[in-house]
């Protein structure tokens, strides 16, 4: 097999009709490039015959070129590596300036930007969110994925690739997929659906970014589960939404607050079968109430359906979707926590009469999903791998779950509420007289990523406390994990006279306890 040349070739341009040389122009060339940072320190650059090919000229003045750019310094040659910009550069002084966004300088005149960037809060580079391991939230178990039975599917799928399977997609994703997601839906989550309304994206975010486009105008006003996923808020806010924030008790989603405070409302999301992020799930009587309020003001509602398959003392949860009588639903599920977050893949399930709006907002976005992807995960679906990989998953799951209540009951007794241990992967922490984000930040120092509940607040927050997730932890990590944690609250119990002072038992049954 013939060898391809990995050299980048650089703007290099040679002008016959300048008086100047073109062993200089070259060497002008490459040394501007390598000055301005353009050419950076170890970048090969291209052979002198492949340059010359390239340029159109004798490889004389580029072999001079190059000999003088070796000379000075700004090139090196290793054997066997061919040419490579030098990692001593003499001006390096040039060459190492601080480079990208931060460090550019403002040139004069105006540098208008869209109004909505400046409604979005700067990201934070919170400690809580910088590292793998004990508490970490929607992180999973990766070592137990099925990899040999991937990687074969991957695998077959390189080997049978054709020419076809490069052009652009389908916009709502590839038929195989929708169909297997049709009867995972029906089957296991209770979801009304066929594959013409299945609509394939890049995970959950995505979806609520459609939905966002598709549904509401700005100043619109959606419903927003308090405390409520901080990522949705972002969304809403950066497309103008006015977000009403409505409590979450015992049962969910208060509908009852939610009429008083905006009965119009155009939407509202809720994450029904297992809360974000104190994990109740939403009473029948109040999915029936939610559905009724949708259907009298003309509103729509958003189920995120995140995490539901991992469901511990009961089967899972069936849809809010599936009682939905008006097509007033629509549905978001992801194969982030399922599978893995990297394959970037979830879906729309949409009422039937908005799949032309959805369609149009997809081509103007991004056109249609990767193909690749998708083949590989359909074929995995239909050949049964995804059904066992859940139920290994919710055994595991299940028993890291046990242990980190049991220890949670061991280090802190009476002093804590845990709520939403019933399903998912996470489970809250809340406490009284602490500082979360304080003790979030100290406990990095240590390994423990724990994400603060305050963070999840629209408003005020009403609880300080911590997301605890249990997916990426081994059950052998986990006490010792925990007895960091109290080590570093300290002793929070409650006097048992308090209302608070209930046994364990009590509390972990109970998923909002307190609120």
């Amino acid at each position: 097999m013939k060898k391809v040349p990995s050299g980048i070739l650089p703007i290099v341009a040679v002008d016959r009709n300048v008086p100047t040389a073109l062993y200089q122009q070259i060497y002008d060339g490459y040394r501007k490039a390598i000055v301005d940072g353009s050419l950076r320190a170890g970048q090969r650059v291209p052979s002198t015959r492949m340059l010359a090919s390239e340029l159109r000229i004798s490889r004389i003045p580029i072999l001079n070129a190059y000999a003088q750019l070796l000379a000075e310094g700004y090139f090196e040659s290793r054997v066997g590596a061919g040419t490579v910009v030098s990692h001593s550069l003499p001006d390096q002084a040039a060459v190492s300036e601080p480079r990208g966004p931060r460090a550019t300088k403002t040139r004069s005149g105006p540098r208008p930007l869209a109004k909505r960037t400046q409604s979005l809060p700067s990201v934070e580079d919170v400690p809580w969110r910088r590292g793998w391991g004990p508490f970490g939230v929607s992180q999973v178990a990766f070592e137990q994925f099925p990899f040999p039975i991937w990687n074969s599917l991957v695998t077959r799928h390189c080997r049978g690739i054709r020419a076809k399977a490069l052009d652009y997609g389908n916009p709502m994703g590839s038929r195989a997929l929708r169909e297997a997601i049709t009867t995972y839906l029906r089957t296991a989550r209770g979801v009304r659906c066929e594959p013409e309304q299945i609509m394939i994206v890049s995970g959950s975010q995505q979806a609520l970014e459609l939905t966002t486009r598709v549904l509401l105008d700005p100043d619109s006003s959606i419903w927003m589960e308090e405390p409520g996923y901080r990522l949705a808020r972002r969304v809403f806010t950066f497309h103008g939404a006015q977000i009403v924030p409505i409590p979450v008790d015992y049962d969910g989603l208060n509908v009852a607050v939610g009429t008083k405070r905006c009965p119009n409302a155009r939407a509202a999301l809720v994450t029904p079968s297992h809360q974000y992020p104190l994990g109740a799930t939403m009473s029948a009587s109040r999915r029936l109430q939610l559905l009724d309020w949708a259907e009298s003001s003309g509103s729509w509602i958003i189920e995120d359906d995140y995490d539901s398959e991992f469901r511990y003392e009961s089967m899972p949860i069936a849809s809010l979707q599936g009682l939905d009588r008006n097509s007033r639903v629509i549905y978001i599920g992801t194969f982030s926590k399922v599978l893995f977050p990297s394959l970037r893949l979830g879906y729309l399930v949409i009422p039937a009469d908005l799949v032309e709006r959805f369609l149009v907002v997809r081509l103007a976005m991004d056109i249609s999903p990767p193909t690749f992807g998708q083949a590989v995960l359909a074929d995995f679906i239909r050949e049964g791998h995804f059904s066992r990989h859940i139920r290994r998953m919710r055994l595991l799951y299940g028993e890291r779950r046990s242990v980190l209540m049991e220890s949670l009951r061991k280090e802190f007794g009476f002093g804590v509420d845990v709520t939403g241990g019933q399903a998912g992967m996470h489970l809250s922490l809340t406490l009284k007289g602490v500082h979360d984000r304080e003790i979030s930040s100290r406990a990095a120092q240590k390994n423990l990523w724990l994400v603060p509940l305050s963070s999840s607040y629209f408003g005020k927050p009403l609880r300080q406390g911590f997301i605890l997730g249990f997916g990426s932890t081994s059950r052998e990590e986990i006490p010792a994990a925990v007895r960091k944690l109290h080590s570093l609250v300290g002793n929070l119990a409650i006097p048992e006279s308090s209302p608070a002072a209930r046994t364990s038992a009590e509390r972990i049954a109970d998923p909002c306890v307190g609120q």
